[in-house]
Protein backbone atom coordinates (compact mmCIF):
# COMPACT_ATOMS: atom_id res chain seq x y z
CA UNK A 1 0.00 0.00 0.00
CA UNK A 2 2.82 2.42 0.62
CA UNK A 3 4.51 1.74 -2.34
CA UNK A 4 1.31 2.45 -4.39
CA UNK A 5 0.36 5.45 -2.59
CA UNK A 6 4.12 6.74 -3.28
CA UNK A 7 4.33 6.02 -6.78
CA UNK A 8 0.83 7.58 -7.00
CA UNK A 9 2.40 10.41 -5.99
CA UNK A 10 5.85 11.21 -7.50
CA UNK A 11 5.60 8.89 -9.85
CA UNK A 12 2.48 10.46 -11.27
CA UNK A 13 4.32 13.71 -11.09
CA UNK A 14 7.18 12.74 -12.64
CA UNK A 15 5.45 11.27 -15.76
CA UNK A 16 3.57 14.56 -16.07
CA UNK A 17 6.92 16.93 -15.24
CA UNK A 18 8.82 14.38 -18.49
CA UNK A 19 5.51 15.58 -20.73
CA UNK A 20 5.40 18.77 -20.20
CA UNK A 21 9.40 19.27 -20.96
CA UNK A 22 8.70 17.55 -24.22
CA UNK A 23 6.58 19.77 -25.53
CA UNK A 24 7.31 22.57 -27.95
CA UNK A 25 5.34 25.10 -26.09
CA UNK A 26 5.42 23.91 -22.70
CA UNK A 27 2.88 25.71 -19.77
CA UNK A 28 4.17 29.04 -18.66
CA UNK A 29 3.09 27.84 -14.64
CA UNK A 30 2.71 24.41 -13.12
CA UNK A 31 1.01 23.50 -9.80
CA UNK A 32 1.24 20.66 -7.81
CA UNK A 33 -0.94 19.34 -5.04
CA UNK A 34 1.01 18.74 -2.14
CA UNK A 35 -0.82 18.39 1.74
CA UNK A 36 0.19 19.61 5.07
CA UNK A 37 1.12 16.04 5.92
CA UNK A 38 4.75 17.19 4.93
CA UNK A 39 4.81 18.46 8.61
CA UNK A 40 4.90 15.71 10.35
CA UNK A 41 3.22 15.53 13.67
CA UNK A 42 4.51 18.77 15.20
CA UNK A 43 1.88 18.96 18.61
CA UNK A 44 1.58 22.92 19.20
CA UNK A 45 4.23 24.21 16.89
CA UNK A 46 2.85 27.03 14.73
CA UNK A 47 4.44 26.16 11.18
CA UNK A 48 4.19 27.93 7.31
CA UNK A 49 6.14 27.83 4.38
CA UNK A 50 9.29 28.08 6.11
CA UNK A 51 9.38 25.04 7.99
CA UNK A 52 11.72 22.29 7.94
CA UNK A 53 9.63 19.12 6.63
CA UNK A 54 8.93 16.46 9.38
CA UNK A 55 9.34 13.13 10.21
CA UNK A 56 7.05 9.89 9.08
CA UNK A 57 5.64 8.16 6.18
CA UNK A 58 3.22 11.25 5.21
CA UNK A 59 5.91 13.43 5.50
CA UNK A 60 8.15 11.85 3.17
CA UNK A 61 5.62 11.11 0.70
CA UNK A 62 4.90 14.68 0.65
CA UNK A 63 8.83 15.81 0.81
CA UNK A 64 9.10 13.07 -2.47
CA UNK A 65 5.77 14.46 -4.06
CA UNK A 66 6.85 18.01 -4.05
CA UNK A 67 10.54 17.19 -5.09
CA UNK A 68 9.09 15.90 -8.60
CA UNK A 69 7.37 18.15 -8.91
CA UNK A 70 9.94 20.88 -8.60
CA UNK A 71 11.75 18.61 -11.57
CA UNK A 72 9.46 20.73 -14.15
CA UNK A 73 12.06 24.02 -13.38
CA UNK A 74 15.45 24.70 -14.68
CA UNK A 75 15.67 23.89 -18.31
CA UNK A 76 14.42 25.95 -21.20
CA UNK A 77 11.61 23.84 -22.34
CA UNK A 78 10.42 23.00 -18.78
CA UNK A 79 7.58 24.92 -17.07
CA UNK A 80 9.61 28.29 -15.51
CA UNK A 81 7.24 28.68 -12.77
CA UNK A 82 6.26 25.71 -10.19
CA UNK A 83 3.53 26.51 -7.07
CA UNK A 84 3.24 23.72 -4.62
CA UNK A 85 -0.01 23.59 -3.04
CA UNK A 86 0.20 22.46 0.51
CA UNK A 87 -3.50 21.58 1.26
CA UNK A 88 -4.77 21.39 4.50
CA UNK A 89 -8.35 19.70 5.23
CA UNK A 90 -10.40 20.76 2.68
CA UNK A 91 -13.90 20.71 4.08
CA UNK A 92 -16.64 19.35 1.82
CA UNK A 93 -19.71 17.19 2.71
CA UNK A 94 -18.88 15.50 -0.78
CA UNK A 95 -15.69 13.86 0.39
CA UNK A 96 -12.81 14.17 2.77
CA UNK A 97 -12.66 14.09 6.28
CA UNK A 98 -15.82 15.57 6.81
CA UNK A 99 -17.92 13.37 4.73
CA UNK A 100 -16.85 10.66 6.95
CA UNK A 101 -17.60 12.65 10.41
CA UNK A 102 -21.04 13.46 8.87
CA UNK A 103 -22.79 10.24 9.44
CA UNK A 104 -21.76 9.76 13.23
CA UNK A 105 -22.43 13.51 13.93
CA UNK A 106 -25.86 13.35 12.32
CA UNK A 107 -26.22 9.87 14.73
CA UNK A 108 -25.79 11.75 17.60
CA UNK A 109 -22.68 9.57 18.22
CA UNK A 110 -19.72 12.02 17.51
CA UNK A 111 -17.20 13.66 19.10
CA UNK A 112 -13.22 14.53 19.44
CA UNK A 113 -10.74 11.91 18.32
CA UNK A 114 -8.17 10.46 20.58
CA UNK A 115 -7.79 13.54 23.11
CA UNK A 116 -8.84 16.17 21.08
CA UNK A 117 -5.88 18.33 21.69
CA UNK A 118 -3.91 17.79 18.31
CA UNK A 119 -4.52 20.85 15.60
CA UNK A 120 -6.21 20.83 12.36
CA UNK A 121 -5.40 22.96 9.42
CA UNK A 122 -8.50 23.37 7.51
CA UNK A 123 -9.79 25.05 4.72
CA UNK A 124 -13.47 24.80 3.05
CA UNK A 125 -13.69 23.64 -0.45
CA UNK A 126 -14.57 27.27 -2.06
CA UNK A 127 -11.69 29.05 -0.63
CA UNK A 128 -9.48 25.86 -1.65
CA UNK A 129 -10.82 26.22 -5.58
CA UNK A 130 -10.43 30.72 -4.96
CA UNK A 131 -6.31 29.80 -3.23
CA UNK A 132 -5.39 27.45 -6.10
CA UNK A 133 -6.92 30.33 -9.07
CA UNK A 134 -5.07 33.14 -7.12
CA UNK A 135 -1.64 30.55 -7.36
CA UNK A 136 -2.91 30.58 -10.96
CA UNK A 137 -3.12 34.50 -11.35
CA UNK A 138 0.00 35.56 -9.24
CA UNK A 139 3.19 35.16 -10.37
CA UNK A 140 5.18 35.72 -7.68
CA UNK A 141 4.16 32.57 -6.00
CA UNK A 142 6.26 29.63 -6.53
CA UNK A 143 7.52 26.88 -4.14
CA UNK A 144 5.43 25.90 -1.29
CA UNK A 145 2.36 27.43 -0.88
CA UNK A 146 0.11 26.75 2.32
CA UNK A 147 -3.46 26.39 1.47
CA UNK A 148 -5.01 26.49 4.85
CA UNK A 149 -7.91 28.70 6.32
CA UNK A 150 -6.23 31.58 8.71
CA UNK A 151 -7.76 30.16 12.31
CA UNK A 152 -6.52 26.29 13.01
CA UNK A 153 -8.40 24.88 15.28
CA UNK A 154 -7.96 21.87 18.18
CA UNK A 155 -9.71 18.79 17.45
CA UNK A 156 -12.07 18.80 19.73
CA UNK A 157 -12.75 22.51 18.76
CA UNK A 158 -13.70 21.18 15.11
CA UNK A 159 -16.08 18.52 16.96
CA UNK A 160 -17.85 21.18 19.41
CA UNK A 161 -18.28 23.58 16.14
CA UNK A 162 -19.23 20.57 13.89
CA UNK A 163 -21.85 19.54 16.56
CA UNK A 164 -23.48 23.37 16.67
CA UNK A 165 -23.63 23.42 13.07
CA UNK A 166 -25.85 20.04 12.84
CA UNK A 167 -27.64 21.03 16.16
CA UNK A 168 -26.43 17.58 17.31
CA UNK A 169 -23.76 16.43 20.74
CA UNK A 170 -20.58 15.98 20.22
CA UNK A 171 -19.37 14.61 23.14
CA UNK A 172 -18.43 10.65 22.41
CA UNK A 173 -14.79 10.81 21.88
CA UNK A 174 -13.19 8.25 19.37
CA UNK A 175 -10.58 7.20 21.53
CA UNK A 176 -7.10 6.54 20.00
CA UNK A 177 -6.59 2.58 20.46
CA UNK A 178 -9.81 2.69 18.27
CA UNK A 179 -8.59 4.88 15.53
CA UNK A 180 -4.78 2.93 15.74
CA UNK A 181 -7.00 -0.80 15.54
CA UNK A 182 -9.62 0.62 13.21
CA UNK A 183 -7.30 2.89 10.65
CA UNK A 184 -3.69 1.58 11.71
CA UNK A 185 -0.39 3.59 11.07
CA UNK A 186 -2.21 6.26 7.94
CA UNK A 187 -4.98 6.86 10.62
CA UNK A 188 -2.98 7.78 13.56
CA UNK A 189 -0.93 9.58 11.21
CA UNK A 190 -3.74 11.61 9.72
CA UNK A 191 -6.45 11.34 12.48
CA UNK A 192 -4.08 12.21 15.52
CA UNK A 193 -1.13 13.44 14.22
CA UNK A 194 -1.01 17.79 14.98
CA UNK A 195 -0.71 20.32 12.43
CA UNK A 196 -1.03 23.93 13.82
CA UNK A 197 -0.12 25.45 9.55
CA UNK A 198 -0.67 29.57 8.87
CA UNK A 199 -1.17 30.33 5.58
CA UNK A 200 1.58 33.20 5.56
CA UNK A 201 2.27 33.43 1.63
CA UNK A 202 -1.25 33.60 0.61
CA UNK A 203 -2.42 36.31 3.05
CA UNK A 204 1.21 38.54 1.80
CA UNK A 205 -0.13 38.30 -2.06
CA UNK A 206 -3.80 38.91 -0.80
CA UNK A 207 -5.62 36.73 -0.76
CA UNK A 208 -8.98 36.94 0.36
CA UNK A 209 -11.00 33.99 2.78
CA UNK A 210 -14.83 34.02 1.78
CA UNK A 211 -14.91 31.98 5.05
CA UNK A 212 -11.90 32.35 7.28
CA UNK A 213 -13.25 31.07 10.44
CA UNK A 214 -14.66 27.25 10.93
CA UNK A 215 -18.36 27.69 11.57
CA UNK A 216 -18.93 29.68 9.13
CA UNK A 217 -17.23 27.38 6.52
CA UNK A 218 -18.97 24.47 8.01
CA UNK A 219 -22.35 26.74 7.18
CA UNK A 220 -21.47 27.21 3.98
CA UNK A 221 -20.09 23.96 2.88
CA UNK A 222 -23.15 22.47 4.73
CA UNK A 223 -25.43 25.06 3.63
CA UNK A 224 -26.56 25.69 7.33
Amino acid sequence: MKERITASRSGGTRALVTALAALPQPPRTLISASAIGFYGDRADEELDEASAAGAGFLAEVCAGWEAAAVGATGAATAAPRVAVARLGVVLSPRGGALAKLLPSFLAGVGGPVGNGRQWVSWIGLDDAVGALHHLLQHDELSGPVTVVAPGPVRNRELARTLGRVLRRPALLPLPAPAVAAAFGEMGRATLLGSQRVLPRRLGESGFSFLAPDLESALRRELGR
